[in-house]
């Protein structure tokens, strides 16, 4: 395992990372006004989505993988410590009300469990025998994907979930924000998104939790689309869980298919509220019954699901 028992190769080894080293010339930012802070800030988190740009051949090549397990009925499962873990848990969160996902599909795992999300938990991301467990409770197929999610690329926590997974055959990603991580080395697929020094030394819930969340928004957003859980760039598989997405289903269907109010009410009706079938009721001039199946039978793809239907 990566971690050190000495605190001071851990010292060592902390000081020889990027996202860890210090910044002279920002050790009198305390001293500035309110403004040029915000100024420099700014400046600084204006050159994270230049370093996600030059790793996009890796993330794509990564986001076609889990895409076919998924396909297969595989699971995307997050592990971390810390802001990269809460990170996971709150892209996995988010999944089920955009892409009416089951909680099952793609879940967040923290070092601490659900507490740890909003306080620390005492050496959590040293152990990882917490990593196997949190995996264990799971029971991983092959079918199934883990991310390992680490800004220092070093966490115990991280690399065991990664290492545990693909000893069980599991496809396994790396995403940390440091070069020749060990947590990249132990995946199948390693994305180093190097961000450089933090505005704040070792602070890296700014800079590295920035890139962690937009390549996270990549990983499970461009994967739906390869699902098929969208139709264009519409979110067909939204789930009207309150009025606010009720109302954006009815704009959904409207958009895709420019028909009346009355016509989507009735689409929408008619489908339980499905929005993707409600726009190839409409579409295909076809019930609700007929929709459900030719989408069963197109494995959920809008666009096949209308070409089947002639």
């Amino acid at each position: 395992m990566t971690s050190t028992s000495n605190p001071r190769d851990l010292r060592a080894e902390l000081e020889s990372l990027t996202t860890e080293a210090f910044r002279p010339e920002l050790a009198d930012i305390d001293q500035l006004s309110t403004p040029e802070i915000a100024r420099l800030m700014n400046g600084e988190d204006a050159t994270v989505p230049a370093a996600v740009a030059e790793r996009l051949p890796e993330i794509a090549a990564a986001i076609d993988a889990v895409a076919e397990r998924m396909a297969r009925g595989g699971r995307l499962v997050y592990a971390g410590a810390g802001t990269a873990g809460r990170l996971g848990v709150l892209d996995a969160s988010e999944c089920p009300p955009t892409f009416n996902t089951d909680p099952s599909q793609v879940v967040g795992l923290i070092a601490g469990g659900p507490p740890a999300m909003v306080t620390s938990v005492e050496g959590a991301e040293d152990s990882a025998e917490f990593a196997r467990a949190d995996l264990d409770a799971l029971s991983l197929t092959p079918t199934d994907t883990v991310v390992g999610i680490s800004a220092s690329g070093r966490t115990p926590y991280a690399i065991a979930a990664v290492e545990h997974a693909r000893r069980v055959g599991a496809l396994t990603i790396g995403l940390a924000c440091n070069a020749d991580s060990a947590l990249a080395a132990a995946a199948d697929h390693g994305i180093e998104i190097v961000v450089g020094p933090e505005l704040l030394t070792g602070s890296t819930r700014l800079k590295a939790g920035t890139a962690q969340k937009l390549v996270l928004n990549m990983l499970s957003t461009i994967t739906m689309i390869r699902l098929g859980k969208t139709y264009g760039n519409l979110m067909v598989d939204v789930r009207a869980s309150n009025e606010k997405l009720r109302a954006r289903s009815r704009r959904i269907v409207a958009l895709a298919t420019g028909a009346s109010d009355e016509e989507i009410e009735q689409a929408l009706a008619a489908t339980d509220g499905e929005v993707k079938n409600a726009i190839l009721t409409i579409l295909a001039n076809i019930d609700g019954p007929t929709a459900a199946r030719l989408l069963a039978e197109s494995g959920g793809h809008l666009r096949a699901a209308l070409a089947g239907a002639g």
